[in-house]
């Protein structure tokens, strides 16, 4: 079926066909979801090493407190969950652009594959960046309460904030896809992007500020100064593709 005849389709279904069609690609992504978690139970001591490696680099321990008999158990369950989301996030993505693609035009179908792939690139892009600077980050957060204080982290407390700091920058790395978008849909032009810099650089420094989870001066710059560049790569990036 060609791409006008799939956007003729989608403009003909029901609202009981659209929400039939949305079940169908929760279900998918629900099962994907699944199977990832499952995958990451099984490797749950190597994701768990791995996440922990910052903490026992600056403090030379091994393993982390428990305080509470159920919490071995909550922490293996979360790092599956969490593992499965990642896992399957490509095939997440792809439902929901399938979803609402019928509703879009042959010319705005042919983005699918670039921001999808772009979406997932920069997002990696962006956890990997929140691990490298988790160190200096923990490293900041351990030594400004002063020396008197001895760092032991629960399970709960360390992965919470490790994870939320790794979501942070992935969501924060997708900021030119939205860019690139907005542009595509004619809401901004790249001459409008090009005049709002200066308020622009203030505003992203003020949200790398408020979505850093750890609140340290080494996130926020890593945040923000990609941010910035990400920035003036989506006006470029516009500019070719409205050409």
């Amino acid at each position: 079926m060609g791409d006008d005849e799939d956007g003729d389709l989608g403009a003909r279904m029901s609202l009981v066909e659209h929400l039939a069609e949305l079940r169908r690609r929760l279900i998918v992504s629900v099962i994907a979801t699944m199977l990832g978690g499952i995958v990451a139970f099984l490797l749950y001591n190597r994701i768990l090493e791995f996440l922990i490696g910052p903490y026992t680099d600056i403090t030379g321990r091994t393993q982390l407190l428990i305080t509470d008999p159920l919490e071995g158990f909550t922490t293996r369950l979360k790092i599956a969950g969490f593992g499965g989301l990642v896992l399957a996030s490509p095939i997440v993505l792809w439902q929901i652009w399938r979803f609402i693609t019928p509703g879009l035009h042959k010319r705005e179908k042919k983005y699918a594959i670039p921001f999808i792939a772009a979406s997932i690139l920069l997002f990696i892009l962006g956890a990997v960046i929140a691990m490298l600077t988790f160190r200096q980050a923990l490293r900041f957060l351990i030594g400004v309460g002063g020396g008197s204080l001895d760092a032991f982290f629960t399970p709960s407390k360390y992965l919470s904030l490790i994870v939320l700091m790794m979501v942070a920058f992935g969501v924060a790395f997708e900021f030119p896809v939205l860019l690139v978008f907005l542009q595509l849909a004619r809401v901004v032009t790249s001459r409008r992007l090009r005049n709002w810099r200066r308020p622009a650089t203030v505003v992203i420094v003020a949200v790398a500020a408020v979505i850093t989870p750890s609140q340290d001066p080494y996130s926020l710059f890593a945040m923000a100064v990609p941010m910035y560049l990400f920035y003036e790569g989506a006006i470029v990036i516009g500019r070719i593709l409205k050409r």
